[in-house]
């Protein structure tokens, strides 16, 4: 648990929101904690090269009314009480403070590092491997629990629409039933942030003890889900805590899914293009006439 927030705290936790101009005075903040009691705010402007206005701007985006209740702050830990808080959930980087206007950036930004990071993670031979697996399987059971529940039921509708048979329980029990009842030809695609979820594990070993031929999308350091894998398909192995540890963001696995569909189709480009317009066909006529 956090003892209590510091004015580094808030200096750190809202520095990806800042402008530019603003994030030059937090650097400052920082590099010099030693100096700023004694400085002026036309002193503290100087030495980050900035205007007196910029440096109100930028306190005020660290949740302080302005430069007297800021420099106040400096030598004491703040709201133990509103520290934590949000401490309940672990490593939730939203704080109290930050301001409304700046949570789309703060999210645009968590999203842009996830899938820079996934990028790096996804060895397009496993991915290719994992795509023909997933083409010329007989059926294709899918695996994932809680928030993992949206990528796993955005690959159903996927492969669902190529024409492929697949299937996803959202039951963690039935998954496990269903995965002792696989036989060879069969394909098995988990999904686990963590790499670390019971269920999906057993779920996955299971399929794989029964014969099928498997496959793990997850991030995490080491995940245990890998072990049970014949393709594993990372998704980064920092976590982006932003929305707390129990709720992590899902925008990398369904970036994994978007590739695993396009390399679906890539692998035999004439047989999935064709399904995919005869899946389109069959609901052409659910949309509302043009008025």
């Amino acid at each position: 648990m956090e003892q209590g927030i510091t004015w580094e705290d808030r200096v750190k936790g809202a520095y990806a929101s800042l402008r530019p101009s603003e994030q030059k005075v937090a650097e400052f903040f920082l590099a010099h904690a030693e100096e700023l009691e004694d400085l002026t705010i036309g002193e503290l402007a100087r030495g980050a090269g900035v205007s007196e206005p910029t440096v109100i701007r930028c306190v005020r985006g660290l949740g302080y009314r302005g430069y007297r209740e800021f420099k106040g702050a400096l030598s004491q830990k703040e709201g133990q009480v509103r520290g934590n808080a949000l401490d309940y959930l672990g490593g939730f980087a939203l704080r109290p403070w930050e301001r409304m206007g700046d949570l789309p950036l703060k999210a645009v930004r968590t999203h842009r590092a996830q899938l820079e990071e996934t990028l790096k993670s996804v060895p397009t031979g496993e991915l290719e491997r994992a795509a023909r697996i997933l083409a010329g399987a007989q059926f294709i059971d899918i695996y994932g629990v809680e928030n993992s529940c949206a990528p796993a039921s955005d690959l159903l509708t996927k492969l669902t629409y190529l024409g492929l048979p697949c299937r996803f329980h959202t039951d963690a029990y039935l998954q496990q039933i269903g995965a002792a009842h696989l036989r060879p030809g069969a394909a098995a695609i988990a999904f686990s942030h963590s790499g670390k979820s019971m269920d999906t594990v057993k779920a996955l070993r299971l399929a794989q003890k029964a014969g099928a031929v498997t496959i793990a999308v997850a991030g995490g350091e080491d995940p245990v889900l890998f072990r049970y894998a014949d393709v594993a398909l990372g998704v980064g192995g920092t976590a982006q805590t932003v929305y707390g540890k129990a709720i992590f963001s899902r925008v990398a696995d369904l970036a994994v899914v978007d590739m695993l569909y396009m390399a679906v189709i890539l692998s035999d480009y004439e047989r999935f293009s064709h399904n995919l317009d005869h899946s389109g066909q069959v609901i052409a006529d659910r949309d509302y006439p043009d008025q």
